[in-house]
């Protein structure tokens, strides 16, 4: 079955709690079908509706301006989307790195040159950045917190908001949801 996942940003820090139960009644409201949570870090899956992805993300951060009363960024992309990504390897498998930790930005649309060229200038001794479509990899090799970069330093450095999640989190999502997978036509008199 196909479905969509909303990514949202900052739904649940800097003092802000909503519970998942009147964040799956706020998407439902807005008429979308087979409505979910996964973790409570702002991931909400649904069936697709007829308006198109980035139409529907302006909505629901309206919708949840209106309702909650702060912006959240939302970034939505398909099941089949997220498997891409979840499978994207975007380092050298020549320097893999057992114990960093990597994490996925969703972004609203694709970095320009401009913006690719800040991110690879901004890489670290513990941090390296990898932008491929619409999401930029962050490999740190440290505990985030100890990072110089946090959501809000991407951000700035990226000059556009990203939402974030562990891959593993990524992969989590892509196992429970995994994409449609087309069947092959029958052959008729077989």
């Amino acid at each position: 079955m196909q479905r969509q996942i909303a990514f949202l940003r900052a739904i649940n820090v800097g003092g802000h709690v909503v519970k998942m139960e009147r964040l799956r009644a706020l998407f439902e409201s807005f008429g979308l079908p087979n409505v979910e949570t996964f973790i409570a870090s702002g991931n909400v899956v649904f069936e697709p509706g007829a308006t198109n992805p980035a139409e529907l993300e302006q909505s629901i951060e309206q919708l949840l301006r209106k309702e909650l009363g702060y912006e959240v960024k939302t970034f939505i992309r398909s099941n089949a989307e997220l498997a891409k990504i979840a499978k994207y390897n975007p380092f050298d498998a020549a320097t893999a790195m057992p114990e960093a930790t990597l994490f996925v930005g969703f972004l609203a649309k694709k970095p320009d040159a401009a913006t690719r060229a800040r991110m690879l200038a901004a890489q670290t001794e513990v941090d390296d950045f990898h932008l491929h479509g619409r999401e930029l990899y962050w490999r740190v090799r440290v505990k985030s917190n100890e990072s110089k970069f946090s959501g809000a330093k991407l951000e700035r450095t990226l000059g556009m908001a990203t939402t974030l999640r562990n891959v593993n989190t990524v992969r989590r999502l892509v196992a429970k949801y995994p994409p449609a997978q087309l069947q092959p036509p029958m052959l008729r008199g077989v």
